[in-house]
C-alpha cells in the first residue's frame, strides 16, 4: 500500500476521496457490520468467544486492587485509569512505585483484546504474557516473583473463593491469575461510536456534517494507511510498528526538552536497525478520551497531533515513508479533529463506572 502511494499518490488520493465523498453525499457508511456485534460493540471485529463472566468480574476486582503490588500502593488502574479511557491522562508518562517516572505513556486498554503484539514495542505476545511485566517490574508493582504474588493472594480468603468459583478445579495458580486479568481486559470492547453507527449501523445522521468532512480529510491525508478502516469493521490500526519522527525530534531538542537517552522502540525487541524508533500503531478508537499522545506523551492534545502530521512528522530521515507535509487549512484541521472525536464509544463511561464500583467493594 505504501509502495502504491509512493508511485501514484495523486491517483490513490483522488480515487479514495471520491469514494468517501460518495458515502458522505448519500449519507450512509460503506460497511456491513460483523456478525455477533451488539450496539456497544458495533464496528468492532466479532470476538472469537465471549469472556467468561465470572472470570471478567474477578479480573476487574484484581485490576482495581493495589494489593497486587508488593507494597500495596499500585494497582493496574493506577496507570490505566478507568475514567481517563483506561489510559493515564494526568502525566505524559506513567508514574510507578514511589512516584518514579516510567519511560513511556500508558496506552489505553479499551479494545486491547483486538491488539497484538502488545505494548508499545510489541514484546508481549498475549494479554496473559503481558500481565507479568508490570507485576514484576521493580519500578511498577515490584513483586519478587510470580510464585510470591500467588502465595500472597491465596492468603486472602475472598480471592481464594473467587478463583475457586471462576476456575473450578484449579483455583488460584500461576495460570489463572493472568487469565483472570486478561479476561477482564478483553471485555473492554468499546465500539458503537457515532462513526460506527454511520458506517455500520445504517444511521446516516449519526455523524455530524463536520465529522463527515473530517472523514474525507482523514482519507485524503492517508491516515488510514496505518489506521485501517474495513468494510465490516474498523480497528483503526494496522498493529504494525512505524517511526513517526517523535523520538528523533525529542533526542535532537526539536520537540520539548532534549532527551538524554533514546527509546529504541521496536528495535530493542527485534534487533533490526530498521525498527529503530518505531512503535506500534495505536488504535484511534476513543482517542479523544486518552490524551496525552504518542509513546512518550509528548503531544498534549489532538490539535498538536494533527499539527505534527500536517508538518510531515518532523525531520527524522528514517521516519515512515508515507509521512509528508499536508498543508491542511484551519478548517480542515477542525474537521479532522471532529472526525477523531466521533470515534468515542458511549460504553467507555459505563466500563469506568463498573471498574470504580469494583474498587469500592
Amino acid at each position: 500500500m505504501i509502495a502504491e502511494s509512493a508511485k501514484h499518490p495523486v491517483r490513490r488520493w483522488l480515487s479514495r476521496c471520491l469514494g468517501v465523498l460518495a458515502l458522505v453525499a448519500i449519507g450512509w457508511g460503506a460497511g456491513v457490520p460483523a456478525t455477533g456485534n451488539t450496539p456497544a460493540t458495533l464496528g468492532l471485529p466479532a470476538p472469537a468467544a465471549a469472556p467468561d463472566a465470572a472470570q471478567v468480574t474477578l479480573g476487574r476486582r484484581l485490576f482495581m486492587d493495589p494489593r497486587l503490588s508488593h507494597d500495596g500502593t499500585i494497582a493496574c488502574a493506577s496507570c490505566h485509569v478507568p475514567e481517563q479511557g483506561f489510559a493515564a491522562g494526568s502525566a505524559p508518562v506513567a508514574v510507578g512505585r514511589g512516584g518514579r517516572q516510567l519511560a513511556r505513556n500508558a496506552p489505553s486498554l479499551l479494545n486491547v483484546g483486538l491488539a497484538g503484539p502488545l505494548l508499545r514495542d510489541g514484546r508481549a505476545a498475549s494479554l496473559e504474557d503481558q500481565v507479568w511485566g508490570p507485576l514484576l517490574h521493580e519500578d511498577e508493582q515490584w513483586n519478587p516473583s510470580p510464585e510470591a504474588l500467588v502465595a500472597r493472594l491465596r492468603d486472602i480468603p475472598a480471592y481464594a473463593r473467587a478463583f475457586a468459583e471462576a476456575f473450578p478445579g484449579e483455583g488460584l495458580t500461576l495460570r489463572t491469575l493472568p487469565a483472570a486479568l486478561a479476561a477482564y481486559e478483553r471485555s473492554l470492547a468499546a465500539g458503537g461510536s457515532a462513526f460506527d453507527r454511520f458506517s455500520y449501523g445504517g444511521e446516516p445522521e449519526a455523524l455530524s456534517r463536520e465529522a463527515r468532512a473530517g472523514y474525507t480529510v482523514f482519507v485524503w491525508s492517508s491516515c488510514d494507511t496505518c489506521h485501517r478502516i474495513g468494510g465490516a469493521h474498523a480497528a483503526f490500526t494496522d498493529n504494525r510498528f512505524h517511526n513517526v519522527g517523535i523520538e528523533w525530534a525529542r533526542l535532537n531538542g526539536r520537540l520539548g526538552p532534549r532527551k538524554a537517552f533514546a527509546d529504541e522502540g521496536r528495535a530493542a525487541v527485534s534487533g533490526d536497525p530498521a525498527d529503530r524508533f518505531a512503535f506500534r500503531t495505536p488504535s484511534l478508537r476513543n482517542v479523544a478520551l486518552t490524551a496525552p499522545y504518542m509513546h512518550d506523551g509528548s503531544l498534549a492534545t489532538l490539535r498538536e497531533v494533527v499539527d505534527w502530521y500536517d508538518d510531515g512528522g518532523g525531520a527524522d530521515p528514517g521516519r515512515h515513508v508515507a509521512l509528508r507535509r499536508l498543508g491542511l487549512t484551519e478548517v480542515q484541521k477542525r474537521q479532522l479533529i471532529a472526525f477523531l472525536e466521533s470515534l468515542s464509544s458511549p460504553g467507555a463511561a459505563e466500563m469506568a463506572r463498573e471498574a470504580l464500583s469494583a474498587a469500592r467493594r
